[in-house]
Parts: C-alpha cells; structure tokens; sequence
C-alpha cells in the first residue's frame, strides 16, 4: 500500500493570521469596561439617595455629599502614590485586588449605621478607584496590538459613559424600589463577580521590574504628556463649570425640568463614543480637534443664543458627543506617548488632573453663579476650552513639523 498524507493541512495564510490577530478580546474588555461602569456607579450612587442614606445614618443631606467628596478626594490622592507602589507587582491580581476593594467598601456602606464607620468605606472605595483607573488604559493597551489599541480603550472607556447615561438613573430608581442599602449589597456583589470575570477572561501581565522602571519625573516629562493633561485640565475646567449648573442654566430657556437636557446630553455621549471607536485608531488627532472644536462650538451657541430651547438642546448634543469620546481620546493619546510599559503611571497623573478639573470646575462655576447669574457660565467654560483646543492644536502642529517625535501622534 502506498503511504498518503493523514491530513492536507495548509498553514494559515498572512490574511488569516492578521484578522486572528485584530479581533479584540471582547470577554476580556469587556470585565475592564464593566470595571469602570462599577467603579462611576460607586462614586456617584449616593448623590441620587441623599434623603435615604440622611435618615439612615442621622446625618444631614449636606454630610452624606461628602460622601462623594470623600470618594472623589481618596482616588485623587492615591491615584499617583498607590500606582507608583504597586507598578512592580503582576498587573492582575493588582486589579483584582482593587475590585475586591470595592466589594469590601460597598459592602460596609450596605450594612453600616455609622456615618464615620461609612465615611471610612467610602476612603477605601476612593483609594481603589484611583488605582482602578490608572491601570483600565494601559491594561487595555496591552491586551490589543499596536493599531487596535484605541478601539480596545474605546470598549473599556465606554463603561463610563453607560454608567454616566444609564447606570446611575437605573441605580437610584433600584435604590428607591428596594432600599439604597440593597444598591451598595448589589454594587458589592457585582465586584465580587468581577474578580472571578477579571480571573477568567483577563489575562496577567508582569509588574515592571526594578531596573526598568522610568522615575515619576521622566514619566511626567516625556515629549507630548505635559501637553495631554494641559488638554485634559483644561477642557474637564470648561466642562464642570457649566455642566455642574445646567439645571439652573436650562431654567433661563424655559425649561424647568432639566430632565430631558440630561437625557439629551447622555444619548449623545453614547453616540459619541461609538463613533469615536471608529475612527481613533486612525484619525486620532482630527478626532481630538473636532471634539474639542464642538465643545467650543457648543459654549458660544449656548452663550449666545442658550435663551432658545432648540439651540440649548442642539448645542448640549453636540457637547455631549463630544465629551463622550474625549476621554477616550486623550487616554489613547497618552498611551501612544508613553507606551504601555509607563501607561499605568501616565494614567494616573491624568486621573489627579482629571479630578483637578472636576473640582476647580465645579468650584468657578459655583462662583460666576453666585456673582453674575446662570447666563455667565458659557463665558466661563468658552475661555478654557477654547485654551484647550490651542493646546492641541500646538502639539498636533509640533508633530507635522518635526519639531517633536512624539506627541499626540
């Protein structure tokens, strides 16, 4: 008998192996993306419960806000020393750690009649979502090849905006069905989940070694990163300032409930990340521009012409796409910077001057409301994103002339 192959097995052809290549590990991403929905609903749930959680704990509305100051001031704080202590160790138990963090925190929210014993909580919490969000980019970036990178961010970042457009409204009318304590044993239980999601589908990466490691100096000052967060300030300044007043604001064009401008401005969002995940792995400069070009757009319609209830509710679409991918972009940006081996750190110095923006946002609008009236906001932001755009616009003209390397490439 004449021996004939077993098989007529063919090698995959180039084309084959560059799609097997391509495809994103979704499962994977999508643990990170539903790390970040968790770690927004976390921070923000109890802005929505003030009545409940006051009754509950026997404080008053005004100390259970600070329960989201405390969050937002922990992960502000830690974000850059936690991630620089922790940038040596396996990446994945890192970011199981930081969920079971969470777990712990919602959990002792859930069951705690103490406003001390929950204010604590709400430390832990903020410390862990400080090193959450240093590692969501650069773990993305890792997972993914070169020139899917912004995609991959674009999937795990949209956590955010879900969270933001859908989660916190879903969460608080759960909280006002079935108790808030049952939200914060539901958000722990999640967690819990997620660390056996991150276990499974995520796959582990080594710390950085010793040797290896670029100090936080030369990190900070690596060409187009001090640009990135200028960009970054600036832009979540301008945003805060009016976004954090947009009912009284909306209340000037005759719209009483700022309901439906809220619902106008997350539908927005939605549709601004998807479409910026179609375009950032290849147009990410021009995606940047034009967002930030919008949201300048949008604060001189709205400081103009924001007496006309068709011109608000434009302008805030345009605001809200804008700002949904933004952060995508400017996360993508920085990665593409500092490569994924500094990401975790680069990361974390956005997410302080993220929540620098935030709160000096939040802080000037408050004043310009105080001392000239709602109609001054726009005029306010307009300034600093306009200021925001420049920067850009400088970095990405540094690039095309050569003068730098690297930067917003």
């Amino acid at each position: 008998m004449s021996a004939t192959p077993i098989a007529n097995a063919k090698a995959p052809s180039p084309a084959t192996s560059a799609a097997r290549a391509a495809r994103l590990p979704w499962w994977g991403l999508l643990a990170l993306s539903a790390a970040a929905f968790s770690a927004v609903l976390t921070e923000q749930l109890p802005a929505g419960l003030l009545p409940a959680m006051s009754r509950s704990l026997h404080v008053s509305q005004g100390r259970v806000g600070f329960l989201v100051t405390s969050y937002a001031a922990a992960s502000f704080l830690a974000a850059i020393p936690v991630t620089a202590a922790l940038r040596g160790l396996p990446r994945r138990p890192v970011l199981a750690g930081a969920l079971a963090g969470f777990a712990l925190g919602n959990a002792v929210t859930a069951i705690s009649s103490s406003y001390p014993l929950t204010f604590a909580a709400r430390l832990l919490a903020g410390a862990m979502g400080g090193t959450l969000w240093a590692m969501l980019a650069g773990y993305a970036a890792r997972m993914v090849p070169a020139q899917r990178r912004g995609r991959a961010m674009a999937v795990v970042l949209a956590g955010i905006t879900v969270a933001l457009s859908l989660g916190i409204p879903a969460g608080t009318a759960f909280a006002a069905a079935v108790g808030w304590r049952a939200a914060f044993g539901t958000l722990a239980a999640l967690a819990v989940v997620l660390v056996a999601w991150v276990r499974w589908q995520v796959p582990g990466f080594p710390g950085e070694p010793a040797a290896g490691r670029s100090p936080l100096r030369r990190v900070a000052a690596m060409p187009g990163i001090p640009a990135i967060l200028t960009i970054t300030v600036l832009l979540l300044l301008g945003h805060q300032a009016l976004y954090t007043y947009l009912a009284p604001f909306a209340r000037r064009a005759g719209l009483g409930q700022v309901s439906l401008v809220l619902f106008v401005f997350g539908i927005a969002t939605v549709a601004g990340i998807w479409i910026v995940g179609t375009v950032i792995d290849r147009h990410l400069r021009p995606a940047l521009l034009t967002a930030l070009t919008l949201v300048a757009g949008a604060m001189l319609g709205l400081g103009l012409l924001g007496r006309s209830p068709a011109v608000l509710l434009v302008a805030v679409a345009c605001w809200g796409a804008a700002l949904g991918g933004a952060p995508t972009l400017l996360q993508t940006a920085l990665v593409r910077v500092s490569g994924p081996g500094n990401a975790d750190v680069a990361t974390s110095m956005q997410a302080t001057v993220y929540n620098i923006g935030i709160a000096a946002g939040s802080a000037a609008g408050g004043i310009t409301l105080q001392s000239a009236g709602a109609g001054a906001l726009p005029w306010v932001a307009l300034p600093l994103v306009t200021a925001a755009l420049v920067a850009a616009a400088l970095a990405t003209a540094a690039v095309a002339a050569g003068r730098i390397t690297t930067c917003i490439a």
